[in-house]
């Protein structure tokens, strides 16, 4: 019963379901996330240890980034505990709609490269 209490805890913020939301859509890392929410990095990663912590969201790294996603296994139930619980209204909610332009954008846009670069900027860069 515990580990479903604190899922239903974790999900019941905001900023953490918008999280959810995005990881469903696909593996993400903090940089990303900072892109697409328009929030600190210590913020986010505050919310995604919240998410870890429950159960809802997993870490692997790769190279320099810990790439955040959520469990296989989770992630069916996760999807689909939000559909009977009303995906359509949160399908509608205008901070997720924007969450997945920003998505695109950040995507299209390369944000994990691009902060890769800013943070260890090449001898020509110099």
């Amino acid at each position: 019963m515990k580990k479903i209490l604190d899922a239903f805890a974790a999900l019941s913020d905001p900023t953490r379901l918008r999280v959810v939301c995005l990881l469903l859509e696909r593996d993400l890392c903090v940089c990303e996330l900072e892109f697409i929410l328009k929030m600190s990095q210590s913020r986010i990663s505050h919310q995604l240890r919240i998410l870890r912590d429950a159960g809802l969201a997993a870490d692997s790294r790769e190279g320099q980034w810990i790439i955040y996603s959520i469990p296989v296994r989770t992630k069916k139930r996760l999807r689909a505990a939000l559909e009977a619980l009303g995906a359509d209204d949160l399908a509608e909610a205008k901070e997720i709609a924007a969450d997945r332009a920003n998505l695109r954008i950040c995507l299209k846009k390369g944000i994990r490269p691009c902060w890769k670069a800013v943070s260890h900027p090449s001898i020509k860069e110099l």
